[in-house]
């Protein structure tokens, strides 16, 4: 099952570069912290936010301004934003940090009726997250 999730994401990330799907907006957010982006660990930085939808499916894309590395992240499911996203109106990004690491866990663009929640590590059986919020900024283009 793995295998064919890791398929399917670089299938849709090659889906993405080849249509030219532009996001629909970019938000920028700075994360103080060391975390996890799926698969990939991402340094601590000002990120670009990207979001765009290819065949029903919410892809987003982490872009480090200063050192270039990136993640690609397929939305696992929509899921009812907080009521105080909404009513900030600003794009969250939510992590699940654990003693000393962190995951990014649910994105939220700030507009539309959905935050997405995507892939992260599983905790160990006696673990528990602390949730850490990071508001995000309209930001400007790729």
């Amino acid at each position: 099952m793995k295998k064919l999730t890791t398929r399917l994401l670089f299938a849709t990330a090659a889906l993405v570069v080849v249509t030219g799907a532009a996001s629909a907006q970019t938000m920028t957010a700075a994360i103080p912290f060391e975390f996890h982006a799926g698969n990939r660990v991402m340094a601590p930085g000002t990120y670009r936010v990207g979001s765009s939808q290819v065949s029903g499916t919410r892809i987003f894309r982490l872009l480090n301004v200063s050192s270039g590395g990136s993640a690609i992240l397929l939305g696992q499911f929509p899921v009812d934003p907080q009521k105080a996203w909404t009513a900030s109106g600003e794009g969250r990004l939510e992590f699940a940090c654990t003693s000393g690491t962190c995951a990014l866990a649910e994105i939220y663009a700030g507009s539309g009726s959905y935050a997405y929640k995507v892939a992260r590590p599983n905790l160990g059986k006696d673990e528990t997250a602390v949730l850490r919020e990071i508001p995000m900024q309209p930001g400007s283009g790729e």
